[in-house]
């Protein structure tokens, strides 16, 4: 993996990364406010250690209106015994604590979206300090990382792991073997509309194998969501040789194994063309083709204006259906994969 030099992080971290043992805390974030000008954000974060071996990363909440993943990571973190660990497994299950206390995707702080403020700024605003804290100070110390999200209350989303398309031939490859290993229905290999400042970005950079996720959304806990993302980060564990015993990719329709899809054209994203109530056609996992339509928007505060039909422009499989009745102009309302075929070119 590539080290990168790093300005020092405002953040206080307890933890020491190579020490044996099961050690649990909290990251000391600063932040001053009209209540407390030296006061601080406690963020809970465990590291389990074992001997050598590789080291992965599972990460939760850094969108706060994302259950699944920081319940399946906080169960690990509680449960994992050390002895039966050969390496080291850091887990933060909520990295994004005023986020996911405020039930939010953006932070309540600074309204920034923090998986768009990578690799951060020790100085910056509150989400810019935890995305450099995140990239700068734990990350370099992984092997593989598996960033837990779903769609918050934008979208729904068949439950799948996910990755951007990498040119390296040799870490695509690793990279999907993992994404195999966790075992979620489908894997997405995409090409992103806004990727840059992602973590996803940033993890890829150093060349460390990243993975993602979308367990639902719609803004519920999704029960199928959490069974995948616990059994998926176990199943990590032993695909890492971490833990013993070999992963369980078995699928609820039958299938032995994931499904690799793609979404690389841009004819795969509807958006909505107004604001709207938009009353969808099709739900998350559903076969659709191009032309028919993925819902209608309508205008119930004018009384006589029709609604405006959106259509499809891809076949395929949906990925993400839209979630809130009420959108705005240019909100995401579909996203169509296909299955993964290898491009001409990268």
């Amino acid at each position: 993996m590539a080290k990168l030099e790093i300005e020092r992080s405002r953040i206080v971290n307890p933890i020491d990364f190579d020490k044996n043992g099961r050690q649990a805390g909290y990251l000391r974030a600063p932040l001053s406010r009209n209540t407390a000008g030296w006061g601080i954000v406690e963020i809970p974060i465990v590291c389990v250690k074992n001997g050598t071996g590789p080291t992965v990363l599972l990460t939760g909440g850094v969108h706060g209106d994302e259950y699944e993943g920081p319940i399946a990571i906080s169960r690990l973190a509680r449960s994992l015994d050390p002895a039966r660990v050969q390496g080291r497994v850091i887990m933060i299950p909520a990295l994004n604590v005023p986020a996911v206390l405020a039930n939010t995707r953006l932070s309540p702080i600074d309204n920034r979206d923090m998986n768009r403020c990578f690799p951060g700024d020790p100085r910056g605003t509150f989400s810019e300090m935890l995305a450099h804290f995140l990239d700068g100070c734990v990350l370099p110390y992984a092997d593989l990382s598996v960033d837990l999200h779903t769609a918050g209350h934008s979208c729904d989303s068949a439950p799948s792991t996910n990755m951007h398309y990498v040119a390296a031939p040799d870490v695509r490859a690793r990279t999907m073997a993992a994404a195999q290993a966790f075992g979620a229905p489908f894997n997405v290999v995409f090409w992103g509309v806004d990727e840059g400042a992602t973590f996803t970005s940033c993890v890829e950079r150093r060349g460390i194998i990243s993975l993602g996720t979308e367990l639902g959304g719609w803004g519920r806990v999704s029960i199928d969501g959490v069974r995948v993302g616990r059994r998926g980060i176990d199943n990590i564990l032993k695909h890492m040789r971490i833990i013993e015993g070999a992963p369980d990719t078995s699928q609820p329709d039958g299938a032995k194994a994931t499904r690799h899809m793609m979404v690389r054209d841009p004819s795969c994203y509807s958006f909505a063309p107004a604001a709207g109530h938009f009353e969808p056609t099709n739900t998350a996992g559903e076969t659709v083709r191009a032309g028919d339509p993925a819902g209608w928007l309508h205008f119930v505060e004018d009384v006589d204006r029709d609604p405006i039909e959106v259509r499809y422009e891809s076949d395929g499989v949906l990925w993400m259906c839209a979630g809130p009745g009420r959108v705005a102009r240019g909100d995401v309302v579909g996203v169509v994969m296909n299955d993964y075929a290898e491009p001409a070119t990268g």
